[in-house]
């Protein structure tokens, strides 16, 4: 299984630094991820299109994390971001990286070295 790591960082709703002072907020956050691209290595002919299929999944799941986060700002702070929004991400990401090196192993591949650090996911700041 691939271990994945959250970053959850930042001001929420009700908390300091959630606004600033006069009533402006700071900064929306979005959820992200390290892209596969690039990532891996050549795959045989035979996985390619599982691994293909598979590599879809992380850039829909982040953008449905996106839209959970999006949904709820100012609820519950950094604990339903969290548990609402990046533990479930983080738990797909991680089977479809296992997936993903099961469908290399299968056909033979070698299993490629760091895939767990494209699970590595956090918040970062919008303009």
């Amino acid at each position: 299984m691939v271990a994945g790591g959250v970053a959850a960082t930042g001001a929420f709703a009700g908390q300091e630094g959630a606004g600033e002072p006069g009533g402006q907020q700071t900064a929306a956050q979005v959820v992200s991820c390290p892209s596969a691209d690039g990532r891996l290595p050549e795959v045989r002919a035979r996985a390619r299109a599982e691994v293909d299929r598979e590599l879809a999944g992380p850039e829909r799941q982040l953008a449905e994390a996106n839209e959970r986060l999006a949904r709820s700002q100012g609820e519950g702070g950094p604990d339903v971001v969290r548990n609402a929004v990046l533990g479930p991400l983080l738990d797909k990401r991680g089977a479809v990286l296992d997936r993903i090196g099961q469908a290399i192993d299968r056909e033979g591949g070698e299993r490629p070295q760091g895939l767990e650090a494209m699970d590595a996911c956090g918040l970062d700041a919008t303009a």
